[in-house]
């Protein structure tokens, strides 16, 4: 793939993306960035408004602990992203992850003495197996990503479950070197959160800098449009699903080193919060619009949501409720933004005839 200017007229997927953006391909990143400034000042009050009530929130043990409790949320929500700009979701990540955790615990059980770099390496192999039979599925067959993500889910569950047959794995059947890499800090900074990190910072990249990427947002935008433009629909939707699965795996490994004890029903329901946290980071979930950045944000905010309302002992039932309020103002804001860009199109085209 070869680099494109984002600011470009001439950028195949700009012209085809919805709103402005056909006009001024600067708009959609100035929106992004306006979103993802209002997600940070969100988090930071929320922060404030912790520590107040008490300081010891933001000691170091307890901001490690954070950012080890967001670090595969954001992972999967990255992946989700890739997913949900081309107006698809991918229900199976959380099953997917169980999967692969307890098929790399059982490796370990097999060859102790494998290095742990191999383990990460046929973990992500498995993971991207698995969206390649969802992206399969979904971009031959033609069957609806909720459906067949839906079927996913309760298949890769199941299989995970006949593998277990009941047993479960101890942190003690698998090596240290592995463990360590679950709690390991770099000038503090936990290395599954710097891991998390780079997923973000490179498919960022992708999905801004590179012309792959943008026909991402193309698709999403108008799938028929992007077809007729030239644009490989479907070899997209399945390599979008091969990267989310692959990431799934990548945070099944990591879900491995860093609770140790598993079982088959690792990831249970972890899909729900991270198609939330994408959402909520400003991904659109009728596709075409949002960042992995944005995506990232979001993760870390519920994460944060969740520490601080045990901090100030609020029933748990409220963290429910505050992310379903956040879920509906994202989708009514996301709503907004497109009647109101339709509008303000359908102007632009009355004025012209």
């Amino acid at each position: 793939m070869s680099r494109t200017d984002t600011g470009t007229p001439d950028d195949l997927a700009g012209r085809r993306s919805s709103g402005d953006d056909r006009r001024h391909p600067g708009f959609t990143e100035r929106l992004l960035a306006v979103r993802e400034l209002s997600l940070l000042l969100a988090l930071g009050a929320l922060i404030l408004v912790t520590t107040l009530r008490n300081d010891r929130f933001l000691s170091g043990q307890s901001v490690k602990d954070l950012l080890l409790g967001c670090a595969i949320l954001v992972i999967l929500a990255v992946g989700q992203t890739l997913v949900i700009v081309t107006r698809n979701v991918d229900l199976s990540v959380g099953s997917i992850l169980g999967l692969v955790a307890f098929c790399t615990g059982s490796l370990f059980l097999a060859a102790p003495s494998l290095p742990w770099p191999v383990a990460l390496l046929l973990g992500v192999a498995l993971g991207a197996l698995c969206g390649a039979v969802n992206g399969g599925l979904i971009a031959v067959a033609k069957v609806p990503a909720l459906v067949i993500t839906l079927g996913t889910l309760y298949a890769f569950r199941g299989i995970d479950y006949y593998w277990a047959s009941g047993r479960q794995i101890n942190a003690a059947d698998m090596p240290r070197s592995f463990l360590r890499l679950g709690n390991q800090t770099v000038l503090g900074v936990p290395v599954l959160f710097l891991i998390a990190v780079v997923v973000v910072a490179v498919v960022g990249y992708y999905l801004r800098a590179y012309r792959g990427g943008r026909e991402l947002y193309a698709i999403g935008s108008e799938p028929a449009a992007a077809r007729l433009s030239g644009i490989p629909v479907g070899r997209r939707v399945f390599a979008v699903f091969v990267a989310s699965g692959a990431l799934a795996g990548l945070a099944g490994v990591l879900y491995a080193a860093r609770f140790g004890t598993l079982d088959a029903a690792a990831g249970t329901g972890l899909e729900l919060q991270v198609v939330a946290a994408a959402v909520v980071g400003g991904v659109a979930i009728f596709g075409g619009s949002g960042s992995a950045y944005g995506a990232a944000l979001g993760a870390v905010l519920l994460t944060t949501i969740g520490s601080s309302l045990a901090v100030l002992r609020i029933d748990p039932f409220w963290q429910q409720a505050v992310v379903g309020a956040l879920i509906l103002a994202a989708i009514g804001l996301d709503r907004l933004l497109a009647l109101r860009t339709a509008a303000r199109l359908r102007g632009r085209s009355a004025r012209g005839a």
